[in-house]
C-alpha cells in the first residue's frame, strides 16, 4: 500500500517535471537551468530504485519530503523489449517500476533514510548491461556495462542484471528534478567540506578587477533572469502583501474621499442655526425645548443621485472540469463510497487506463486523488 511518509508535505524541496530530456541532457544544461543552486564541482552518482509499481506517483514526489543539498535528477524506464531478459532472471518486470537517480554523494543518506529505516529496502549492487545485438532493436546503441548501488522494496526479489538499449544517461521521457531550500544547501555544503565529499564552493561568475575601481553603493536586490527558486520562493509572500498592502491604499483614496465643495454642501442641513444659552440659577422651564444635538466629528452624508455607486466584483466563474477529470472523479468517489480501501483503489483494472488517458491530456490525477481520499 502507499506509505503514509511522516514529512508528506513539508516544505524541504521543489519537484519539477521536465518532458522529453534526459538524465545526460540535464546535466549539461544544469548550470544554465538553475544557476548558483548547481555545484560542478560536487562529487555525484548514479543509483537504481525499484519499487512497487503502484508506488511510483510517491517516488515521483520523494524530492518534496527529504532535505537535500543539491538538485537530484531522477528519470524511470519501463522494460519493453527488454522484458524476456528479465523474465530469464524470474523477475516480473510488472510487478516494479524502475528508477534511475542522479544526485549528489552526500545527499545519498538524507534521500535514502526514510526508505531504509522505516520501509526496510535492501541494498545491494546490481549490474547495468546493454542488450544483446541478437535482438535487433531499432534504437539500440553500444554503451560499457557498469555496476552500480540498488535499492530495492522489501516486496520485490532481487535482479543480477538490468538491460538497457542506451546507456542509463539517454534513458528519454519525463525527468524529475528536485531543487533543495537554500537553507539544505548551505549545510549540505558545510557537510561535504567536512567530509571531503567533493568540493562544494561556491562558483564566483564576476571578473576580478582592482579594489580601487569597485564603486561603493548602497545594496540593491534585484531580480535576475537566472534567479534560483529559493529566492523566488521567499520573496514571494513578501511581494504579495507588498502589493496587496498598496492596493488596498490606492483604492482607499479614489472611493473614500470626496470633492470639498460637495461635502459643503451636503453637511449644510445639519448646521444648528441658534447657540445654545444656559439659563441663570433658579429660573424655571415653564414649557419643554425641543434641543438639535449636534456630535462633533461626526458628519451624515445623505445619499445623492450624483453619489457614485461602488460596483461589487463579479465572482470569477469556476474553471469547466474536463470530460477525463469528471470521469476520474466519478471512479474515485464510487470505489470509496462502496467501502474500497484507498490504497486498494490502484489495483482496480479502470485506475492504469484513466491514468493514461490522463497524461495525455495533460491533466494531474494524484492531486485529485489525495483530496478524494482525505475527504473520506
Amino acid at each position: 500500500m502507499p506509505r503514509p511518509h511522516p514529512r508528506f508535505g513539508a516544505d524541504m524541496g521543489i519537484t519539477a517535471m521536465i518532458p522529453d530530456m534526459t538524465l545526460g541532457q540535464l546535466t549539461n544544461e544544469a548550470e544554465t537551468r538553475w544557476g548558483e543552486i548547481w555545484d560542478d564541482n560536487a562529487a555525484r552518482m548514479l543509483i537504481l530504485l525499484m519499487c512497487p509499481r503502484k508506488e511510483r506517483k510517491l517516488m515521483e514526489l520523494h524530492g518534496d519530503m527529504v532535505e537535500h543539498g543539491q538538485p537530484v535528477l531522477t528519470v524511470f524506464h519501463r522494460p519493453r523489449q527488454e522484458a524476456p531478459l528479465l523474465e530469464k532472471q524470474n523477475f516480473n518486470p510488472r510487478d516494479a517500476s524502475f528508477q534511475f537517480v542522479d544526485l549528489a554523494s552526500p545527499d545519498l543518506g538524507p534521500w535514502m533514510q526514510h526508505l531504509i529505516t522505516n520501509e526496510q529496502w535492501l541494498r545491494s549492487s546490481i549490474q547495468i548491461s546493454p542488450v544483446p545485438f541478437s535482438m535487433n532493436l531499432p534504437s539500440q546503441r553500444a554503451f560499457e556495462s557498469q555496476r552500480i548501488l540498488c535499492f530495492r522494496h522489501p516486496s520485490l526479489p532481487p535482479l543480477e542484471t538490468y538491460f538497457l538499449p542506451f546507456p542509463p544517461t539517454s534513458v528519454p521521457g519525463k525527468c524529475f528534478v528536485s531543487l533543495p531550500r537554500r537553507q539544505a544547501a548551505e549545510l549540505a555544503r558545510q557537510q561535504a567540506e567536512v567530509l571531503g565529499v567533493g568540493r562544494l564552493q561556491k562558483k564566483v561568475k564576476i571578473t576580478e578587477a582592482a579594489p580601487e575601481d569597485i564603486p561603493v553603493t548602497a545594496p540593491v536586490k534585484t531580480k535576475q533572469p537566472d534567479a534560483n527558486m529559493d529566492e523566488m520562493m521567499d520573496d514571494f509572500s513578501t511581494n504579495m502583501l507588498a502589493e496587496m498592502t498598496e492596493d488596498v491604499e490606492h483604492e482607499d483614496t479614489e472611493h473614500v474621499e470626496l470633492p470639498v465643495e460637495e461635502l459643503e454642501v451636503k453637511t449644510e442641513p445639519k448646521v444648528v442655526e441658534h447657540a445654545f444659552v444656559p439659563l441663570p440659577p433658579g429660573a424655571q422651564v415653564t414649557e419643554p425645548a425641543s434641543v438639535e444635538v449636534n456630535v462633533p466629528g461626526e458628519t451624515t452624508i445623505e445619499e445623492t443621485p450624483t453619489s457614485i455607486p461602488i460596483p461589487e466584483p463579479e465572482p470569477e466563474p469556476e474553471p469547466e472540469m474536463s470530460e477525463i477529470e469528471r470521469e476520474f472523479r466519478e471512479l474515485v468517489t464510487g470505489l470509496l463510497a462502496a467501502g474500497v480501501a484507498a490504497s486498494d483503489i490502484m489495483d482496480d483494472p479502470r485506475w492504469e487506463n484513466l491514468n493514461e488517458r490522463a497524461t495525455a491530456e495533460g491533466f494531474e490525477t494524484w492531486p485529485v486523488f489525495l483530496q478524494l481520499a482525505s475527504m473520506q
